[in-house]
């Protein structure tokens, strides 16, 4: 357990931390929230030892604690992705050369009845025992699956570090923090690096972490599914939840409620206190009442007022002029570019799309799947093999991380705003500020002091400030906390143009987007309704696949087990095998006829209490039986993936009759092949057996 005792933490004159006190439990999964500029990350750093408190004390109790910081930490650049991981087993890899070290040792002595051989092969044996103990031979297959769900394929394994981007080196730094399994893991939005599926596979796996997890994220929707505890940073306390996020909002507005009534009730109680004290200060008569009354005050515990109410910012889009009912289509189309690996094919004649006017698209996939370029394609700025046609009247805005990097450094935050919005008053202006997190004198920092984050806001706050009826947003949540996503929500609800927005946080995906386009492989796949919509399809599709393949498994095992049966029964002569019948070296005694007989109307009992219908066949109808069944079972096969084919294809969720009808078809033709199936088995079994009794 970690300890935190009466921490002090101040800086530049503000106090962040605030004689707090905290015990970091065993086994929990804890988000850390709190309005930006709290202390979230500073309380992170704290725990791991990077700074120390101006006051109090922290214990470890021997726990260790890793740390994953927002910023890409410098990395040796010849080392590859999987050596960089691999820095996880530091300890085991040391031992492994001293394994080696011993060996040699052993070789060299020529004298193994010499104590120093013994003495060496006690120590490998050590070694060895201690590199068994840590299951070394699984140290690189676990380096492996944890690269690969955060989306490395096998080729990237082995390409040097500085060859990835910042986003993908923060990967492989949650990597070799994963697999070194610290007592205690800090997380500072790790999600900011992650496409979709590969924040579903980082909750999978911190889910089963063996240690504790303390999270900071903006993402909601991974902080309601990761964590069972929440603590809010709040004007330097720290307040305990015993539940996600979800949870914590609710009870603390009742907390909050019944905090400002106690407040309120004691303020109450004190003023008519202090007025029966001034009242009756100079009446000897009152004096006894009035002096009990002052000490009473003295000693009243006075009952903190409840922190201001965040305030409620909202932020309308300027109204853009009315496009066409086409906003923009793209024909058939392929894009390909040049890398220092070779051509990289992106798209591969992909089918071609309309955008319609009012259409709210989120546009998802893997890192690197194309999305990026193709809401490139989308504004024109990347060239690709097709046509691009603009609707009547359509102006287009953008928003990318790299445009902070165009922002003029001279300026500052109001006037970098008030460059795009110059029709807007200083007060709109420094309240749309305010919703992308500056305020107060923030506002007239000059944009070459701020951080990168904070350049991305501004950014952000020009495009949306833009009279377009045309957004793409490429990531537009990065560096925004959880109020000003709120913000940003209710923005696009209102907003009555079209936009196509690329993000990772599925909780504002399916806050605001009502078509999700899916960029997989080389083309486009289309889904009408809300991102969580989308997840149940894809959850229907998964479960519609796994259930064939249990289908496909069980048909092919039914299949190898009737050919053994028919090959068993040839070869032992059966009727119509044109073979022979063995004779097993010699005649049969009339004990063994007489159990095998036996044995036979045993089996053929069971085969009646079962309700076999083919122990009365003789052997050719029973072969004829078998053939019957075998095609009826392969002809109900190809319809049966038939119909799995056509249930896969994601246009069929855009018409529910066609899809019911197709599922009730797939669903009888499987119900029509299970007992066919539980026939088929009987038959070969009947073979089977006549042919060991022959």
């Amino acid at each position: 357990m970690i300890q935190l005792q009466n921490i002090f933490l101040a800086f530049g004159g503000r106090t962040i931390l605030d004689e707090v006190s905290w015990s970091v439990r065993e086994r929990r999964l804890i988000g850390l929230v709190g309005p930006n500029g709290a202390g979230k990350t500073t309380l992170l750093r704290l725990i791991s030892g990077e700074i120390a408190p101006d006051g109090g004390s922290l214990s470890y109790g021997g726990w260790r604690v890793g740390y994953l910081r927002q910023d890409t930490e410098e990395r040796p650049a010849e080392r590859t992705v999987i050596e960089e991981a691999l820095q996880a087993f530091q300890a085991i890899q040391k031992l492994e050369d001293e394994e080696h070290r011993l060996l040699q040792r052993l070789e060299d002595l020529s004298d193994h009845t010499s104590d120093a051989y013994i003495r060496a092969m006690e120590a490998f044996n050590r070694v060895h025992e201690e590199l068994v103990a840590r299951d070394v031979h699984m140290i690189r297959p676990r380096t492996e699956s944890v690269l690969s769900g955060l989306g490395f394929s096998e080729e990237d394994f082995d390409r040097p570090l500085n060859t990835f981007s910042g986003g993908w080196r923060m990967r492989v730094a949650l990597a070799r923090l994963l697999l070194d399994q610290p007592d205690v893991l800090l997380l500072d939005e790790p999600t900011n690096h992650l496409d979709i599926e590969s924040i579903a596979w980082l909750e999978v796996y911190l889910k089963t972490y063996p240690g504790t997890v303390i999270l900071v994220s903006h993402d909601r929707r991974f902080l309601d599914r990761m964590t069972d505890w929440t603590v809010e940073l709040s004007q330097g306390h720290l307040t305990e939840y015993a539940g996600n996020y979800t949870y914590y909002l609710g009870e603390r507005a009742i907390r909050r409620e019944h905090q400002r009534a106690a407040y309120e009730n004691q303020q109450k109680f004190i003023q008519d206190t202090e007025r029966f004290i001034e009242r009756f200060r100079s009446k000897a008569s009152k004096a006894t009442q009035v002096q009990s009354r002052v000490k009473s005050l003295e000693k009243l515990e006075r009952i903190p007022p409840p922190p201001p109410d965040e305030a409620h910012i909202q932020f309308r889009f300027p109204t853009a002029p009315r496009s066409g009912k086409i906003v923009l289509t793209l024909s058939r189309f392929s894009k390909t570019y040049q890398s220092d690996q070779g051509a990289v094919e992106v798209f591969r004649n992909a089918e071609g799309f309309a955008i319609e006017r009012g259409q709210k698209i989120a546009l998802i996939g893997r890192n690197g799947a194309g999305k990026s370029t193709l809401a490139r394609m989308i504004l024109g700025k990347e060239p690709f093999d097709g046509e691009r046609t603009v609707g009547h009247n359509v102006e287009t805005t953008f928003f990318a991380q790299h445009q902070a990097e165009s922002l003029n450094p001279s300026l500052s935050a109001l006037d970098s705003l008030r460059e795009i919005a110059y029709d807007r008053s200083e007060t709109e202006l420094r309240s749309i500020l305010g919703a992308f997190l500056f305020r107060g004198d923030d506002v007239f920092k000059p944009v070459r002091v701020l951080s990168g984050g904070e350049r991305s806001r501004i950014a952000l706050a020009r495009t949306l400030t833009s009279p377009a009826n045309l957004l793409v947003l490429d990531e537009p949540t990065n560096h925004l906390d959880l109020q000003s996503i709120q913000v940003l929500i209710e923005a696009l609800r209102q907003y009555s143009g079209t936009f196509v927005l690329i993000s990772h946080d599925r909780h504002f995906l399916d806050a605001v987007a009502s078509t999700v386009w899916r960029v997989e492989d080389g083309h486009i796949e289309q889904y009408d309704g809300s991102y969580a919509d989308f997840e149940w399809k894809m959850e229907q599709r998964r479960a519609l696949a796994a259930a064939a393949d249990r289908t496909q498994d069980q048909a092919d095992r039914n299949r190898a087990a009737a050919q053994a049966a028919s090959r068993t029964a040839a070869q032992s002569g059966s009727p119509g095998s044109g073979k022979p019948a063995s004779t097993g070296g010699g005649p049969k005694t009339k004990e063994q006829k007489r159990l095998e007989a036996e044995a036979r109307q045993r089996e053929a009992d069971a085969r009646k209490r079962k309700g076999s219908k083919s122990a009365g066949l003789n052997d050719y109808q029973l072969q004829k039986r078998h053939d019957e069944l075998e095609k009826q079972i392969m002809a109900l096969e190809a319809r049966k993936e038939e119909l799995e084919a056509a249930l896969a294809d994601p246009s069929l969720f855009a018409d529910a009759a066609k899809g019911k009808s197709l599922m009730a078809t797939y669903e009888r033709v499987q119900a029509e092949l299970k007992p066919l199936y539980e026939v088929w088995e009987d038959v070969a079994e009947e073979i089977s057996a006549r042919a060991v009794s022959s």
